[in-house]
């Protein structure tokens, strides 16, 4: 009686083979029950973590994003208000999360400041996250008091230069987007003035209406009305080019310091190892929604520019400012402690 063959196979086989055949069996089965699990996300609710209180440009642009997935996918969406530590209580809880694509996290420019701010994280800033898409663009206006004798950036960077020092600056808290772009002009421009720190850009605000201080980089939705009012003038945005809100006010590059960029970024981050299928589904909806005249027209009334983009660039964009700020930080010595 002859043996099959398949007997004669199997008893050829060493232990180590056998070992082997099983190993990439399981290793199969996995990998197709890995590859179902992420095809069929998202199968639960998904927490978008928001690093600031609700009410503000991160809230307002989780919330949207929330709601667009929710009604796509059908799965609820939780925005998740964690203020506290300048972005970085939220941002920490994000980093460790599960890389499941079910925790997400809303940041902003701290994200990439807060880098060189603060001496120790408990997190790395680029390691430990993975960018989804870059979602908006929020410039600021460099305003003065009414009465101040300046009209564009070049008046303001020569009157710094011939009263060194006697200028005051309203910075809206250490690492705010305020202060950080304040501070990128001071540098760029080679000038010293006197910076007088606030707890935020209300206080700020307040003092520079009042006419405690000469100026300050301000949200463009916080100062429009007062400079359409004539109680603050306006010298340029600090943008790359020129908003919609505000179409005939120069960019500050335009009005006298050349090359000088700054702005108050959002985007979407999840934790580090995310399934790069997973990424791409969310950047592919995020960006859809980016492109809903509706809700282009609701973040432009907000002074926001909606921008958007793949994975690549938004991680490209926040390595390019991690290094930016980590070289301001160096120049100008201001830290947050």
């Amino acid at each position: 009686m002859m043996t099959p063959n398949i007997d004669k196979a199997q008893r050829s086989m060493s232990p180590g083979s056998c070992m082997q055949t099983w190993a990439v069996g399981i290793a199969l089965a996995v990998s197709a029950f890995g590859a179902s699990a992420q095809s069929a996300y998202p199968s639960k609710s998904i927490r978008i973590l928001v690093p600031f209180p609700p009410g503000g440009s991160t809230d307002f642009l989780a919330r949207g994003i929330g709601q667009k997935i929710t009604e796509a996918w059908g799965q609820q969406v939780v925005i998740d208000n964690r203020g506290g530590a300048a972005g970085i209580l939220a941002t920490d809880i994000v980093a460790k999360a599960a890389p499941d694509g079910y925790t997400l996290l809303m940041n902003a420019i701290s994200h990439a400041a807060n880098a060189s701010l603060y001496r120790k994280l408990p997190y790395d800033t680029l390691r430990d996250f993975a960018p989804v898409t870059a979602v908006a663009d929020v410039p600021i206006i460099l305003v003065v008091r009414s009465k101040f004798n300046a009209s564009s950036a070049a008046d303001l960077i020569a009157l710094a230069r011939a009263k060194p020092g006697q200028i005051t600056f309203a910075a809206g808290g250490v690492g705010a987007s305020s202060h950080l772009a304040g501070e990128l002009f001071r540098s760029a421009a080679k000038i010293e003035w006197q910076t007088v720190q606030y707890k935020g850009g209300g206080p700020a605000l307040i003092d520079l209406l009042g006419g405690q201080v000469d100026l300050m980089f301000s949200p463009i939705a916080s100062s429009i009305q007062h400079v359409k009012a004539g109680r603050l003038k306006a010298l340029g945005v600090t943008s790359a080019k020129r908003v919609p809100l505000m179409p005939d006010l120069p960019t500050i590059a335009e009005s006298g310091l050349p090359g000088y960029e700054a702005s108050a970024w959002y985007g979407m981050v999840a934790p580090a190892r995310v399934p790069k299928d997973i990424i791409l589904k969310l950047n592919r909806e995020i960006n859809d929604l980016l492109r809903n005249p509706q809700f282009r027209d609701a973040m432009i009334a907000r002074g926001a520019v909606p921008m958007g983009g793949s994975a690549g660039e938004f991680s490209k964009f926040i390595q390019d400012e991690v290094k930016k700020y980590a070289a301001l930080v160096k120049e100008s010595g201001i830290r947050a402690e």
